[in-house]
């Protein structure tokens, strides 16, 4: 069984997902903005596109679950 060890703490990998996602219109592509940014943090693009892409999936659970909560919590006067 292999360890793996983070060797990034969550607030650097939260930081520079933020800035992938706010300087991806700066750049001619996402892909140029995490080869930009995974460079100045020492970190592979391969790996930073990895943070990305679940910061993204995290985002979307999180709005699924709002909407629902916002759902539930509207009365609905029709019945």
């Amino acid at each position: 069984m292999s360890k793996t060890t983070n060797k990034y703490s969550p607030e650097v990998r939260e930081r520079s997902v933020r800035l992938v996602l706010d300087n991806q219109g700066q750049q001619s592509s996402r892909w140029q903005a995490i080869m930009s940014i995974s460079v100045k943090i020492g970190c592979s693009a391969h790996t930073l596109n990895e943070w990305v892409k679940k910061a993204e999936r995290h985002r979307t659970v999180i709005n699924i679950f709002a909407q629902a909560a916002n759902q539930l919590s509207q009365p609905d006067f029709t019945k």
